[in-house]
């Protein structure tokens, strides 16, 4: 069974790269062409990279282990005043942080989509989520609210209340460059910390523009310098902030590899971590579904990003009944996708973000068919003759026979592993049988079985009649088992950026002791 061929465009000229990263940092009130001439005076830099033609932009220049500690002593001073701002007052820089966001959007979308590949409709989106986190963090800021609890002691009030943390650090993903530090960095604010972010050295324009717009806020509305710090780099610079005491809480963004290395190390020197990881997320999808709309859902889950999402739907659990004709209607549906350029029209699939990443995504299908897989569709890499250094596939599905090796295995690359099941709690159990944890759907009209899998699914985010990516803003964005039990963004999340206190006041003019203990 094979896909008709995947339409492609053709890739924007290198001049037309340039222009894109000059307008979008100048727009947020940076310049490309300062920041490169300081890359060509440092003694050490980072290569700007464009994954849309495979150019390199040039040099830039790079933290060192210095130039990051002063960083993080600035950002220490700064809390140091900051904690004492009243939260709703913090909250007047995350509002206006939000309306240069909204003002900017479009101008921080296009670096987005220049170094992570994503369509502008995928890269307005990241933005509008860090408009959305700022409009929910100044909310919060009148909000963070603690208990009052009764005392067993008369004449006594005990009470829980949160304080500010410190410097936070946060380490961030190539995949969404500009949405996850503002997830941090919105909800860190409020609750009077500082940040200190490092982010990919693969999207370091988009954060150096996203920056910009809130050293603009800050300063408009008051704040300490070094508020909001920033780290160009590659790992060293990371492990500066991992390594720093200074550093209360490590928010980092990674492989699961990175967080068995950052972990250990925060709790080493007994400082929090916030760890967001690997996801190898499953859809179930059951005789009662409406099929059609599974198929969407399916579909941009899998493809959407070229499948470099950590909520990237990568394993298609559905019953036997159906397998065959929604199986059918996906392979034609990824036949209509085209991939090219994201700056060019219609364009749904874009690049994988290097070689690296073509080369995994090669080895898994390898590995795939090695285990008893048959492709059924993609793999194939396309556009290699236009630009020999960008990495532009078709996504791939593969019919398994089980949950072999590989699919258990998270290939940051458009692979979607079909299993067909025949018993609704052994396909729950196959949702679950993976390491990871993060995000999982059900495709059904079955009440019992919607609430069931609720009930079992082991992961952060468990949807129902929905795919696995594009969460809300308002909601905890996390998951379990080796994702890392991180929480971002919505609900209650704001209190990994406090510190927590239990306070006994005593009005009674005695001194009765806890439990009844008595002493002189």
């Amino acid at each position: 069974m094979t896909a008709p061929d995947s339409t492609t465009t053709a890739l924007p000229t290198e001049d037309a790269i340039i222009d894109l990263a000059r307008s979008g940092l100048s727009a947020c009130g940076a310049d490309l062409d300062a920041l490169l001439a300081g890359g060509a005076e440092a003694s050490s830099t980072i290569t700007l990279r464009s994954p849309i033609t495979g150019q390199v932009l040039g040099q830039m220049a790079a933290d060192t282990a210095e130039s990051a500690a002063d960083t993080i002593g600035k950002a220490h001073e700064a809390f140091l005043a900051w904690r004492d701002v009243p939260a709703p007052v913090r909250g007047m820089v995350v509002q206006r942080w939000g309306q240069l966001l909204t003002e900017h959007k479009e101008d921080l979308a296009k670096l987005v989509t220049l170094e992570a590949g994503k369509t502008p409709s995928e890269a307005a989106g990241e933005v509008q989520e860090m408009i959305d986190i700022c409009e929910l963090a100044v909310g919060q800021s009148r909000q963070l609210f603690g208990k009052t609890l009764p005392s067993e002691r008369p004449g006594h009030r005990l009470m829980e209340t949160w304080h500010p943390l410190g410097v936070v650090g946060i380490i961030s993903a190539f995949n969404f460059p500009v949405a996850v530090y503002s997830w941090n960095t919105a909800l860190a604010l409020i609750c009077g910390d500082s940040v200190v972010w490092k982010p990919s050295e693969v999207s370091t324009l988009s954060a150096v523009g996203a920056n910009a717009l809130l050293t603009r806020a800050i300063e408009e509305k008051g704040g300490p310098a070094g508020l909001n710090g920033l780290l160009v780099g590659e790992r060293a610079i990371g492990e500066a902030l991992v390594d720093d005491p200074r550093v209360e809480l490590l928010s980092a963004t990674g492989s699961v590899r990175m967080g068995r290395e950052v972990g250990p190390r925060v709790a080493q020197r007994f400082g929090r971590s916030l760890l967001e990881l690997g996801g190898n997320n499953a859809a179930i999808v059951t005789p009662s579904a409406d099929i059609d709309l599974a198929l969407r859902g399916v579909v941009f889950a899998a493809a959407g990003t070229a499948g470099q999402r950590c909520t990237t739907l990568r394993r298609l659990i559905v019953h036997s009944d159906i397998a065959g004709e929604l199986v059918d209607k996906i392979v034609a549906a990824y036949g209509t996708l085209s991939i090219g350029s994201p700056t060019a029209e219609g364009v749904l699939v874009g690049p994988l973000v290097n070689q690296a990443s073509y080369e995994k995504m090669q080895a898994s299908l390898e590995a795939a068919q090695a285990q008893g897989g048959e492709v059924l569709c993609g793999g194939t890499r396309v556009l290699a003759d236009a630009a020999a250094d960008a990495y532009y596939v078709e996504p791939a599905v593969v019919r398994m026979p089980g949950q072999t090796e590989i699919v258990e295995d998270e290939t940051f690359a458009p692979i979607l592993y079909v299993m067909e099941y025949t018993d609704f709690d052994a396909a729950i159990e196959l949702n679950n049988a993976v390491p990871q944890g993060l995000s999982s759907a059900v495709f059904t009209s079955d009440l019992s079985e919607a609430e069931r899998f609720i009930a079992r699914s082991d992961t952060g985010i468990a949807n129902v009649n929905i795919g696995t990516s594009g969460a809300e803003i308002g909601g905890a964005f996390g998951g379990n088992k080796e994702t890392g039990g991180g929480r971002e963004s919505g609900t209650d999340s704001w209190q990994a950026y406090m510190r927590q206190a239990t306070n006994t006041v005593n009005y009674s003019g005695e001194l009765p002791l806890a439990q009844g203990v008595e002493f002189l």
